[in-house]
């Protein structure tokens, strides 16, 4: 239990810290387009893929203005563990 706890809290921090959430980013949008991921991003929902598109346009604004969302628009750890399970 106790091991899980020191993990899950490494997991949260290194989130935190790789960045990404600070522009809403979640994880999967940093995977390389390889042939295998584009297939899969075919295969996606077209409000799921829509909402990535968004979420990849308004990474790459913020990063051409050198800034960061408002901490409250984040990206939150456990918001992304539930699109996992």
């Amino acid at each position: 239990a106790a091991t899980g706890r020191l993990l899950l809290g490494f997991r949260k921090w290194y989130y935190n810290a790789a960045g990404f959430n600070k522009i809403g980013l979640m994880r999967d949008d940093t995977i390389h387009e390889d042939s295998d991921v584009k297939e899969a991003l075919r295969r996606l929902p077209e409000r799921v893929y829509n909402d990535r598109m968004f979420r990849l346009k308004r990474a790459i604004d913020l990063s051409m203005k050198h800034t960061i969302l408002p901490k409250e628009q984040w990206t939150k750890y456990e918001e992304v563990q539930q699109t996992w399970a």
